[in-house]
């Protein structure tokens, strides 16, 4: 047990990295980079010199409001990636929501068509410029947030990136195996951590399904769910390998690529401001989540339908800090430390073991059971890159922080209901012994 807590310990220091918004960061620090560059061999520090070198003061900061800006990935003319990133200068605290690109943003559900996807808003218009404002104009009206930039991005460019910083080492969360003649799209990827070039790259952020129709198991998020997810885990490790000291010198290769393949309404005169802040911006602040909702078929086509309600609550929660609290919870918050064991034995658990070692099962359920979870169901299921947890009949958050503990993982899900199963849990590679 030390040996694995130690295995915890240095995993937790060096492997935790929360998931953040590249782009916007990516220009933020572009741009710092050039200021601090210069100071630095003038030999002076970074923050506050960028900060002195813009004419700031210790208020400065507190009078520049919270940054909210529209990330667009374009492929073949079509927008497939869509997300809502901010970050507040004041709290250093970032947030990343993801947006289905099926999603309704019809008048009429009962005249539904395929142009009103979400998706579908920006090739509406010849002018590339009216597109993106119209899509922040949908957004806006979705999340209920005053949207003023946005920043396109061609998937070219993320090759480009990704080659010019030699390549980035990503853990692959399934086989991957698609083609399409008439995209010139050829996916073929096993599962597991490797070097990808900017091809490979490319690959894993379009990957939907594969040819035989099978696509990421569901714990983990169906067809496009589960691509949005690997796409923010990409971005996340692209930018933790981009934003290095040791790729200063590259900067004028970064932005030759923005130059060539992003479009954005974002100049210096909207941004120099914060860039003194975001240089000493931390993963660790920033927050993510997608809009909630479900599949649904209108007039016999496929869209994405957001819940209104829980829309609402998602902004609240990801981009203000708001999170409702049932009077039922209302002044019982215990830590997981405190976690009783009379709470513990009325939680069911199935345990499913993607980890593609069986010693990490049984090392798993020694541990639940330890702790009084009562665990009825273990299996195998296909090999998976993250330990992920599901919540299945909205078990407390005390038991949820607990259980993450256990399994050390911070991949949580609500899913269907299972007969008595409370919990589902899905060893992942990434899970140490």
């Amino acid at each position: 047990m030390k040996s694995k807590q130690k295995a915890k310990e240095k995993k937790k220091k060096g492997g935790k990295v929360k998931k953040f918004f590249l782009i916007v960061l990516l220009i933020l620090l572009i741009l710092a980079a050039v200021f601090a560059y210069k100071v630095h061999k003038n030999g002076g520090g970074i923050s506050g010199m960028l900060a002195a070198t813009l004419g700031h003061d210790q208020n400065t900061v507190n009078k520049l409001p919270k940054m909210y800006c529209l990330l667009v990935g374009k492929s073949q003319g079509l927008t497939d990636t869509i997300m809502l990133a901010s970050y507040d200068p004041k709290t250093q605290e970032a947030g990343l929501l993801s947006i289905p690109r099926d999603t309704f943003v019809g008048e009429s559900k009962s005249s539904a068509y395929p142009t009103d996807k979400i998706n579908a808003v920006y090739s509406s218009y010849s002018s590339s410029q009216e597109g993106l404002e119209k899509l922040v104009k949908a957004v806006s009206s979705l999340t209920g947030i005053d949207v003023k930039y946005y920043v396109m991005v061609d998937t070219q460019a993320l090759r480009a990136l990704v080659d010019e910083i030699g390549g980035v080492t990503f853990n692959v969360p399934i086989d991957m195996n698609y083609d399409s003649n008439k995209q010139n799209l050829h996916i073929h990827l096993k599962a597991g951590e490797q070097k990808l070039d900017g091809d490979k790259a490319e690959q894993v952020v379009r990957f939907r399904h594969n040819n035989n129709g099978t696509t990421y198991p569901e714990s983990y998020g169906m067809e496009d769910l589960g691509r949005m997810k690997t796409q923010r885990a990409f971005l996340t490790a692209l930018a933790k390998q981009t934003l290095v000291p040791a790729n200063v010198t590259k900067i004028p290769g970064f932005i030759d690529i923005a130059k060539e393949y992003v479009e954005t309404n974002l100049d210096f005169d909207a941004i120099k401001d914060y860039v003194p802040y975001a240089v000493n911006f931390n993963t660790d602040n920033l927050k993510t989540d997608k809009v909630p909702g479900e599949p649904a078929y209108l007039n016999t086509w496929a869209f994405y339908l957001a819940d209104e309600e829980e829309t609402k609550k998602v902004v609240n929660k990801l981009f203000f800090g708001q999170e409702e609290t049932s009077k039922e919870e209302e002044g019982n918050t215990v830590s997981s430390e405190e976690t009783k064991e009379s709470d513990t034995n009325k939680i069911n658990i199935e345990v499913l073991n993607g980890s593609g070692k069986t010693t990490n099962l049984a090392e798993v359920v020694a541990e639940l059971e330890a702790a009084g979870y009562n665990v009825e169901k273990t299996g195998k299921t296909t090999t998976t890159g993250k330990t992920t947890i599901i919540n299945r009949k909205n078990v407390s958050e005390t038991i949820q922080a607990n259980i993450k503990e256990i399994v050390d993982t911070e991949s949580i899900t609500n899913g269907q209901s299972s007969g008595d199963t409370d919990i589902t849990i899905i060893l992942g590679t990434d899970y140490v012994v």
